[in-house]
């Protein structure tokens, strides 16, 4: 019979692509880890990792046990919820991971508000964009993401991670009053290639200015871009989330929606549901 546990660590080394990493995020010791896959390789009876340079990798039998292993770890998963959702007890871990403004509006109100109505669920947040929360919520080290998916830059999302919209946040020029079609000349502010922010706004200016965006300032932290636009420096987009009610700014035809993410095997757990429920309650009446 094969051991749930050690499977969950094949699984783990498939995804996370060394023993090392596999031993820090699951607390073990590497040799630990060892130990327990070459265990799972004498109860399977064919050889399931092999070295790879420094490294190692599944063989071919390894790479079939994982996709059994996916399936049996997520259906002990969904029983674990059932089990708990019977109990009816919001006790726990709950790891919530979010980007700037979300943890600043929603996850943070949400956490102070658990405290008081389920003081059992140890709350844990982890400031992070989807790009590094969406994995990590997939292998099991969060219970739930608050995320965004903007015009132009879309997450495509396994069933093994379920969705829930909570609001639609427009997107706003800063930094001149000027129409947007007028800033072909502009400097611009921006995250770094390849994150969302990036891309819509490149998005935006192509589809909807006719230009390509002279982008001279780069940072992933909305308040830097807000600095230089302050100072006249840069123009920026920006999702209406992240500015103060003093922030000169415009609307653009364009938005991000904003969205929680959670394992699918969760929907039915009890803690996971009032982690949930309490970042709707932080949303704005609509």
């Amino acid at each position: 019979m094969l051991e749930l546990r050690r499977l969950r660590l094949l699984r783990e080394l498939h995804e996370r692509g060394t023993i090392a990493a596999v031993a820090d995020a699951l607390q073990f010791t590497p040799s630990a880890v060892s130990q327990q896959l070459a265990m799972l390789e004498r109860e399977a009876g064919v050889k399931l990792i092999e070295k790879a340079g420094r490294g190692v990798k599944l063989t071919d039998p390894g790479l079939v046990l994982v996709e059994h292993a996916d399936a049996l770890l997520q259906r002990a998963a969904l029983a674990e919820a059932d089990l708990a959702a019977a109990a009816g007890d919001i006790a726990g871990r709950g790891r919530v991971a979010a980007f700037q403004s979300a943890a600043f509006k929603l996850a943070l109100p949400a956490i102070a508000a658990l405290r008081e109505s389920a003081p059992r669920l140890r709350c844990e947040l982890v400031e992070g964009e989807p790009e590094m929360a969406l994995p990590m919520l997939a292998l099991g080290d969060l219970d739930l993401v608050i995320g965004d998916e903007w015009d132009h830059h879309t997450w495509r999302l396994s069933d093994a991670l379920t969705r829930y919209p909570l609001l639609r946040d427009p997107l706003m020029l800063v930094g001149s009053d000027r129409p947007l079609r007028e800033l072909k000349d502009a400097h611009w502010a921006a995250g770094h290639p390849g994150m969302s922010w990036e891309e819509s706004l490149r998005g935006v200016c192509r589809e909807h200015g006719g230009f390509e965006p002279d982008i001279r300032h780069r940072s992933n932290d909305a308040n830097v871009a807000l600095a230089l636009a302050a100072r006249g420096l840069a123009t920026t987009l920006l999702p209406r989330l992240v500015l103060g009610d003093d922030v000169p700014a415009t609307p653009v035809p364009s938005s991000r929606t904003i969205y929680a993410v959670i394992r699918t095997a969760d929907v039915r757990r009890p803690s996971t549901r009032a982690l949930l429920a309490a970042i709707r309650d932080q949303l704005p009446a609509s």
